[in-house]
């Protein structure tokens, strides 16, 4: 079948990232307890999801997470000192930009596409676009629990082969649910059917995926994400090596990338 050998390729590099339970549970914890003091004392007292809509807790979420994180920053130091490594993978906005956002991500995580269509066209729109800010996109595929991500990585290193990285990057998260549990053969036609609607040159994008021409340099991402202390996706560091990373992990709102984006820029003035 067209797509054994790649089949084999992910038997052989499957990792398995392991994460504490217990720890997780204990985060859990502290989490709750936080918003629901939070959100006081009038709604503690008669807790009911006819009190409370979605919207009102994912804003009361989100404020905390900002009230965390303002405290957390200094004024002069960055949280974490840190070298980060952009490695030479792709990247979105202007190479010369002075701060950088660098992502480990994986395409088939559901929270790594929430960040994309919620949080990052903003940051596309106040910094990116503006030439302040660049994300650098580091592959961190869990194979474990998510069959189909180390292929979709291929498919974007092979799509930025062509000078299309960011279209790649858009569709598959966009259409994250149309692959996502396909079998390994028909994942390969439809990324094909992608790579020819980008204009792709399509033999060449299909031998790329086929032969798993980016298996080691996404391997490397892993390697390094792990390194930092990545464990799960999406997980950030966003600075550069004058002021220093500050880590962030998960799918925030804008309004914390925001917190810490301005903060780095205020040191580099």
């Amino acid at each position: 079948m067209a797509s054994e050998n790649f089949e084999n390729i992910i038997k052989k590099n499957e990792k398995i990232i392991k994460k504490s339970t217990f720890n997780g549970l204990i985060i859990t914890v502290i989490i709750t307890i936080g918003i629901a003091s939070f959100l006081g004392g009038s709604y503690i007292s008669n807790l009911d999801s006819n009190q409370i809509s979605q919207e009102e807790l994912d804003e009361a979420i989100a404020k905390l997470e900002l009230k965390i994180l303002q405290n957390k920053l200094p004024s002069n130091q960055p949280i974490v000192e840190l070298k980060i490594s952009a490695d030479n993978d792709p990247t979105i906005g202007n190479s010369n930009a002075p701060i950088t956002i660098i992502e480990f991500s994986d395409f088939q995580c559901p929270f790594c596409a929430k960040f994309h269509i919620q949080t990052l066209p903003k940051i596309m729109d106040e910094y990116i676009k503006e030439g302040k800010v660049k994300l650098v996109f580091r592959d961190f595929p869990i194979q474990s629990i998510h069959s189909n991500a180390l292929l979709a990585s291929v498919a974007a290193e092979c799509a930025n082969e062509q000078g299309k990285f960011k279209e790649m990057h858009d569709k598959l998260f966009e259409n994250q649910k149309e692959w996502d549990s396909k079998n390994t053969d028909n994942v390969i036609i439809l990324f094909n059917q992608y790579s020819s609607e980008m204009g792709m040159q399509k033999e060449k994008f299909d031998s790329c995926i086929k032969n798993g021409k980016y298996i080691k340099e996404i391997q490397k991402d892993l390697e390094d994400g792990r390194t930092y202390g990545i464990s799960g996706t999406p997980g950030f560091f966003i600075g550069n090596d004058e002021v220093g990373f500050i880590e962030l992990k998960g799918a925030h709102p804008f309004e914390n990338f925001k917190n810490i984006i301005d903060n780095q820029l205020e040191k580099i003035k």
